[in-house]
C-alpha cells in the first residue's frame, strides 16, 4: 500500500555508452497509514536492517535498553562526528574532554541531583500503569494546541496568500477561547510545580478529566516524586563500600574540570567545553522506542561567560543550534522552539528545540542559561576556588554558563524518522528507502559486480580497494542487481556503483542515485571525485560558518 503523498521517480537505462532517461512518473498516494503505524514500521525496519536491536533479546530483552547494530552504530557515529566538528572544530574557543562516568558522590549533592532530580509519578488504579504526571498534563495541552493549529490551517486554506496568521490568532474567537484555557492551565501547573504542591498537580489532572490511555478511567493515585539516579557500591568489601551514582548527565564532568581545562588550555572567557558520553536515568515511564531510555548518550557543551552577558549568549546559542538542525535539510516546520514553563533549579532561562516525531513534537535539544549555580555549588561543597581571573577587569569571578544539550539517541531517531519513506514504483512494486543525508549515511557507496563471473568481481574489488580508504563502502555480489539495489535503499546507501562487461572494455561504470534511482554512466576515474563531493561532511559544515 502506498503510504506517502507524492513520489517522483526517475528511471534510467543505457543504450551503448549513453544514459537515456524515460519520462518522470508522479504517483499521488493517499495518506492512509497513521503516524502510529508509521512509527511501528520504522521500529521494525530498524531491527530488520541492523540499526537497532532490543538489548539482551535472546533473554526476552531488557525494558528501555537498546543495542545499536552494524548500520546503527555507523549512523550514530556520523551524527556524533557532525556535532563534534561543528562544535569543536569550527570554534577556536571550544575544546572537548571525556570525563569518567563514575564521580565522587558529593558531586551529585552539589549539583542538586540528590535532592531535586525527581519526576512526579502517578498510577492508574484500574490499568496499574504508571505515568509521569507532568507528561499527562503536557499531552493534554498539546491536544488543545492542535485544535488551534487546525483552525489556523482551515483559515489558511480559505484565505490563501492573503492570510495573516498573527492577526488570525489574535482575533479569532474560538482560537482565543482555547488559548485562554491553555494559559490558565499552564499558569496553574507552573505554580504547582514551583511550590512542590503534588496534590494540586493531581487535582489539575482530575479537573481536566484526563483519562488513562489504557483503562480509559480517571481513577488516579496520589502524585509522588521519584529520584531518577542509579546507585551502586564502590569498594572491595561490602563493609567498606560507599554509595556512588551512575551519572544522570555529562555536564557535571565538565564543571568539575573547569579550572583544569581553563588553565592548561590558557582559555579566555568566553570559552566552551564540549563532551559526548553515556548517561543513565532510572526512567519509570520509558517509552517510544529509543526516545526515552535508561542508558543513553548525550552531546553537551557548556559555554562559560562573563556574568551579565549570559542572556546575550543564550539567544546566540539558540539560533546557532537551530541552524545546525536546519543544515540537515529537513523540511521547514519540523523544528520549533519551546520555552520552559518551569525552570530547573539552576536556570534563569531555558528552552527546547522540539522536533516533529511520528508521535508529535517532542524535545530534541535543550538550551539553558545555568547562571553560576554549578560552579558556585562545587566551590562551596569542595572548598576549592573555581573562579576565573579576568585580566581585563583585574579581578576574579565565578563565570555564568550557557548550556546546549542534545540527546544523541533522540537525534538518531529524528534522522531515521525523517528519512524513512515507503514508495510505490511505476511497475507496481514497492521500495522502502532511507533518505538519510549523504554525509550521515552509514554506508556511503555499494560496489556491485553485475554477475559473479567473467572477471567482474575482480574489477569490482579493484574499485572497492581504491575508495574504501576514504569512505565506508560495501561490496555485494549475491542476488540480482535489482534486489541488491533495494537492500541498499533500505539502509540508506546514497550511491551504488555497478560493474558490468562494458566496464572491462572502456573502464566505465554505472552510478545509481538512491533518491531518484537515476542511473548514469561515468568513467571509473570519476567515482572518487563524485563520492568526495557528495558525501564530504565539510560541505554542510561550511554552511554553518
Amino acid at each position: 500500500m502506498l503510504k506517502h503523498p507524492v513520489n517522483i521517480i526517475i528511471r534510467g537505462w543505457r543504450c551503448g555508452n549513453y544514459p537515456i532517461l524515460t519520462a518522470i512518473y508522479i504517483f499521488a498516494a493517499m495518506a492512509s497509514t497513521s503516524n502510529e503505524d508509521l512509527f511501528k514500521n520504522i521500529i521494525s525496519h530498524s531491527r530488520e536492517y541492523g540499526f537497532i536491536f532490543q538489548s539482551s533479546e535472546i533473554y526476552d530483552g531488557l525494558s528501555a535498553v537498546y543495542d545499536y547494530g552494524q548500520n546503527g552504530v555507523e549512523l550514530k557515529k556520523n551524527i556524533r562526528d557532525y556535532w563534534w566538528k561543528s562544535m569543536v572544530q569550527l570554534h577556536e574557543n571550544i575544546v572537548g574532554i571525556d570525563a569518567a562516568i563514575f564521580m565522587h558522590p558529593t558531586t551529585w549533592k552539589a549539583s542538586g541531583h540528590v535532592d531535586a532530580f525527581n519526576d512526579p509519578l502517578v498510577d492508574n488504579k484500574d490499568s496499574r500503569k504508571r505515568y509521569r504526571a507532568d507528561v499527562l498534563i503536557e499531552d493534554h495541552v498539546a491536544k488543545m494546541e492542535a485544535k488551534i493549529q487546525k483552525e489556523v490551517e482551515k483559515a489558511r486554506t480559505r484565505f490563501g496568500d492573503a492570510f495573516n496568521e498573527h492577526q488570525f490568532r489574535a482575533t479569532h474567537v474560538r482560537v482565543l477561547e482555547i488559548q485562554q484555557k491553555i494559559d490558565a492551565i499552564n499558569q496553574r501547573f507552573k505554580t504547582a510545580l514551583e511550590t512542590g504542591n503534588l496534590e494540586e498537580v493531581r487535582k489539575i489532572i482530575l479537573d481536566l478529566e484526563i483519562a488513562c490511555p489504557v483503562s480509559g478511567t480517571r481513577n488516579w493515585t496520589e502524585v509522588r516524586q521519584f529520584n531518577l539516579m542509579f546507585s551502586t557500591q564502590m569498594g572491595s568489601v561490602s563493609e567498606d563500600a560507599s554509595t556512588i551514582y551512575l551519572r544522570p548527565e555529562t555536564a557535571q564532568g565538565i564543571f568539575v574540570n573547569f579550572l583544569n581545562v581553563q588553565k592548561t588550555g590558557r582559555m579566555k572567557i568566553p570559552f566552551g567545553i564540549a563532551q559526548t558520553g553515556k548517561a543513565f536515568r532510572n526512567e519509570i515511564v520509558a517509552r517510544q522506542f529509543i526516545f526515552r531510555m535508561r542508558e543513553f548518550e548525550q552531546m553537551e557543551m557548556q559555554y562559560f561567560v562573563k556574568p551579565g552577558t549570559e542572556m546575550e549568549w543564550y539567544h546566540t546559542w539558540k539560533e546557532t543550534r537551530m541552524n545546525w538542525h536546519r543544515s540537515l535539510g529537513f523540511p521547514e516546520g519540523k523544528h520549533r522552539f519551546h520555552d520552559h514553563l518551569k525552570l530547573a533549579h539552576y536556570a534563569n532561562a531555558a528552552c527546547d528545540i522540539e522536533f516533529e516525531f511520528p508521535f508529535g513534537f517532542k524535545e530534541l535539544e535543550g538550551i539553558h542559561s545555568r547562571t553560576d549555580f554549578d560552579l558556585g555549588n562545587h566551590e562551596k561543597f569542595s572548598g576549592k576556588k573555581l573562579q576565573y581571573f579576568d585580566p581585563d577587569l583585574n579581578q576574579g569571578y565565578i563565570p555564568y554558563v550557557v548550556e546546549t544539550s542534545i540527546g544523541l539517541d533522540r537525534m538518531f531517531l529524528a534522522v531515521l524518522s525523517q528519512s524513512y519513506h515507503e514508495e510505490k514504483l511505476e511497475d507496481g512494486s514497492e521500495r522502502v528507502v532511507l533518505r538519510i543525508p549523504s554525509f550521515l549515511a552509514p554506508v556511503k557507496c555499494a560496489v556491485l559486480p553485475l554477475v559473479k563471473k567473467d572477471g567482474l568481481p575482480e574489477k569490482a574489488r579493484e574499485i572497492m580497494d581504491r575508495i574504501k580508504f576514504d569512505h565506508l563502502c560495501m561490496y555485494e555480489e549475491k542476488d540480482s542487481i535489482g534486489k541488491r539495489y533495494r537492500r541498499q535503499d533500505a539502509i540508506g546507501t546514497p550511491f551504488c556503483i555497478t560493474i558490468d562487461h562494458e566496464t572491462l572494455q572502456d573502464n566505465s561504470v554505472t552510478i545509481r542515485y538512491r533518491d531518484t534511482m537515476l542511473q548514469e554512466r561515468i568513467p571509473v576515474t570519476q567515482v572518487e571525485e563524485i563520492l568526495m563531493e557528495k558525501v564530504d561532511m565539510a560541505t554542510p559544515l561550511r554552511q554553518l560558518t
